[in-house]
């Protein structure tokens, strides 16, 4: 009679749903990691954020900042970019392939 049966997690079925609901939780955590919620519409940067994602080390933003090439915000010893302003610096120095 199977309406007696324990189900452990061994269980397939049940190993199957465990398995996918650990996943989930590190997606979720993935997300809520990374989720940065944006303050009047703008959301912003930490120097690590734009070092990967301009592909330069942290060094060469202190460059771009001291060369006020890279627009920033300062605010309680913390560096801050806007996504904003950095997306108008990468589309004002864009260059075409030459055919």
């Amino acid at each position: 009679m199977s309406e007696n049966r324990v189900l452990t997690a061994d269980d397939e079925q049940i190993a199957a749903v465990l398995h996918a609901l650990r996943k989930s939780a590190k997606a979720a955590s993935r997300l809520t990691e990374n989720y940065r919620p944006p303050m009047n519409g703008e959301r912003y940067l930490t120097d690590k954020e734009v070092s990967q994602m301009l592909k330069v080390s942290r060094r060469t933003l202190q460059e771009y900042r001291t060369a006020r090439t890279l627009p920033f915000i300062i605010f309680g010893g913390k560096v801050l970019y806007r996504e904003y302003d950095l997306q108008q610096l990468l589309e004002e120095n864009y260059r075409k392939a030459i055919r």
